[in-house]
């Protein structure tokens, strides 16, 4: 029985170790090779940002109409280029996985992980991604690298650190799920939310948001998708950030808004389960 149980409790450690901030940093800063391979296969993005933009905003658009509302209400100079490709979706309101598959060509949904012990994991269960793809988003509150964080990562295997020590508090439980809907509280702006709190449920609307949920790579299962950093634009429309993931920790915070997604690193098909490298993130 106890046999059992360590290995139960190693396996768990070793999935989520690179997510505890205190181990990450103690090894990076150990290990310089391992921080110089890291920081080397930062320098150029798999995506460019651009791309980045135009899939979010793709289905991002598809669930703003499927929530009633309509593009000539709220013209901004970004959405004009969008258009034609928004309206592909149909005339029949779509919302969630109809619009991720009709959009994006792919569904992912989060299940139960076909590694042991892994717990949850996510799977592409609809349509084909293409290599280069911008396959999910890592949710969270968006912690600049002076700001406290301390009680939040108690016993948090959620809390993701990019290059440049901002984290992200991917745990929708807990203290971390209290932070992040009151800071997503206090940032609304006129009738516009400027966060969205549904990935804080099992019914997230925007379902992409479920990154925090992919897990760590092995000899056996090779990462099929990365983390790349991605900063949001400032011509990102207001109306659309209802559907972003992330929030700042502090008010007025004059960085962007720090997202981080996932990318395909190869193409994927329906039943597999995505993978990636916690050390891997493309700045």
């Amino acid at each position: 029985m106890f046999t059992v149980v360590l290995r139960r409790f190693q396996n768990k450690w070793k999935s989520y170790r690179h997510r505890f901030v205190p181990w990450v940093v103690f090894n990076l800063s150990k290990n310089e090779k391992t921080l110089r391979n890291v920081t080397e296969r930062s320098k150029d993005k798999l995506v460019p940002d651009e791309e980045v933009s135009r899939s979010l905003l793709t289905l991002f658009r598809a669930l703003f109409r499927s929530h009633g509302f309509h593009q000539r209400q709220f013209q901004t100079p970004f959405m004009p280029q969008l258009t034609s490709e928004a309206e592909q979706v149909g005339g029949d309101p779509v919302c969630g996985q109809d619009a991720m598959l009709q959009t994006l060509g792919f569904c992912i949904e989060r299940k139960p992980s076909t590694l042991p012990f892994a717990g949850s994991g996510v799977f592409v269960t609809k349509g084909f991604v293409p290599k280069g793809a911008t396959v999910a988003m890592y949710p969270g509150t968006v912690y600049q690298p002076y700001e406290p964080i301390l009680l939040q990562s108690i016993r948090n295997p959620f809390v993701f650190r990019c290059i440049d020590g901002i984290l992200v508090d991917g745990n929708d439980k807990g203290i971390s799920r209290m932070v992040f809907k009151s800071c997503s509280g206090r940032d609304r702006i006129g009738p516009f939310l400027t966060s969205d709190t549904s990935w804080l449920t099992d019914t997230p609307q925007n379902p992409l948001a479920v990154g925090q949920y992919v897990n760590n790579c092995s000899d056996e299962r090779p990462a099929n998708v990365c983390y790349q950093e991605y900063d949001v634009p400032d011509k990102f429309p207001i109306e659309l950030h209802q559907y972003l993931p992330n929030v700042n920790y502090s008010q007025g915070t004059q960085r962007r808004l720090r997202c981080v997604v996932l990318v395909s690193l190869r193409d994927i098909s329906a039943g597999e389960e995505l993978f990636s490298n916690y050390y891997t993130i493309v700045h």
